[in-house]
């Protein structure tokens, strides 16, 4: 959210973070709570007609690499919440109170910049779905990768860990090709990407220019796989209905 504020973007997201026990928060605040998730210290509450999240702050750690993190404390500062972000752009965090902003990695002069930069050297290791992430807001927001996070990217790329979660991964291409811009599929391509998926290269690649026009006037659901046809998927467990499309999409000549 205060990403896109400094951007000038209109945020269809309302970010909240309590620094403590958000539930706690919400139970003595008196709000109309609809649910809790214990868990990940998390409340939904209903403020007028909206549901709203208020999330606690959390530190985590990645005890199996590539896999989801695991909670260790629930209502830490601030700081280390912030710490577990993917890159310094979304390490923001302004205060309701007073509207000041917290800004513990730079990631404002890194907007400035268009920069991406992630908080430290094992973070795509931690998570690499987080690869995917750089790609999608580099393609919204016309942002380049930092120098030593484009080495640290090319590093874990030539040396994949492919014990990894693929349910995030699948949903990470869902959302970066759902753009439906050439850029994506090119970026792709160029630095490797699709290593993620797979160790096996590209059965073939097909024009990005072609893809966007072809999704542009047949759009669907699953048209973020016409990109990906081409590419050894099997990790991905697609479901019945994603395996039909690919395998139609795959007879239709798109060049």
């Amino acid at each position: 959210v205060v990403r896109d504020e400094i951007l000038g973007i209109k945020s269809v997201d309302t970010d909240l973070c309590y620094e403590g026990d958000a539930i706690d928060f919400a139970r003595k605040s008196g709000l109309n709570i609809i649910k809790t998730n214990p868990s990940f210290g998390t409340v939904r509450v209903k403020l007028g007609e909206n549901e709203i999240d208020i999330a606690s702050t959390r530190k985590e750690i990645y005890p199996r690499k590539g896999h989801l993190p695991v909670i260790t404390e629930i209502g830490c500062p601030i700081k280390e919440d912030l710490s577990r972000r993917d890159f310094t752009v979304n390490a923001i965090a302004k205060r309701t109170t007073d509207g000041e902003i917290i800004d513990i990695f730079e990631g404002i002069k890194d907007i400035e910049n268009k920069n991406l930069r992630i908080l430290h050297k094992n973070s795509f290791i931690d998570d690499p779905t987080r690869i995917i992430r750089g790609l999608k807001f580099a393609v919204r927001f016309g942002f380049d990768l930092e120098e030593n996070t484009r080495k640290l990217q090319d590093e874990y790329l030539s040396n994949v860990n492919y014990d990894m979660s693929y349910h995030r991964l699948k949903q990470e291409l869902k959302d970066a090709f759902n753009l439906n811009k050439a850029e994506v599929y090119n970026k792709f391509i160029e630095q490797k990407m699709y290593r993620l998926i797979s160790n096996n290269e590209p059965a073939y690649i097909k024009n990005g220019k072609a893809i966007e026009k072809y999704i542009s006037e047949n759009p669907s659901e699953n048209s973020w796989l016409v990109y990906l046809s081409g590419f050894d998927l099997s990790n991905l467990s697609l479901t019945r209905k994603e395996k039909i499309y690919l395998t139609e999409t795959e007879k239709i000549n798109i060049c």
